[in-house]
């Protein structure tokens, strides 16, 4: 291959691993490929969350056995209730610091800072609790489903109101 020739081939393979180049990819269209630009993203309420909080699922159905990837938008001053996870999360913070901590208590004074750029992996199981400040917090959650929340006191479980 000339040199001009795999220089071309780089930035071509650039542009598409950078999302600059055509639309997002179908999967019926190239299978084993799915390209998702912010834009396509369609948010929706967390009916398992508290108030204000939205999620856009990514890839993969969380409530199947099977990988998933979505991400998590809060709003600034939120609060995520003591809770626990059926499988490992893995938690990446796109924009914003959120407040992480485990433990089954509730205490603001042990979160640890998680600023945009981290990576939070937590064992299924382990109670955990967090928070944002006065900015909103983007996150996207890797997982595998089927997927759940289960709140340490069921008082703070959004989903007992509309039961």
């Amino acid at each position: 291959m000339s040199r001009m020739s795999r220089a071309n081939a780089i930035l071509a393979a650039l542009v598409l691993l950078l999302g600059l180049g055509a639309p997002a990819l179908a999967e019926d269209e190239h299978p084993g490929h799915l390209m998702v630009l912010p834009d396509q993203l369609e948010w929706k309420a967390v009916a398992s969350m508290p108030a204000g909080a939205r999620a856009a699922v990514l890839e993969g159905d969380p409530s199947k056995e099977q990988d998933f990837t979505m991400r998590i938008e809060f709003p600034a001053n939120y609060t995520i209730p003591l809770h626990t996870h059926p499988a490992v999360e893995r938690v990446t913070v796109l924009s914003g610091t959120l407040y992480f901590a485990v433990g089954d208590t509730f205490d603001r004074q042990k979160a640890q800072a998680v600023p945009a750029g981290s990576l939070a992996v937590m064992d299924a199981g382990v109670p955990m609790y967090g928070f944002t400040g006065d900015e909103p917090v983007v996150i996207q959650l890797n997982s595998t489903g089927p997927w759940g929340i289960e709140y340490l006191n069921p008082d703070e479980d959004p989903r007992q109101a509309s039961e």
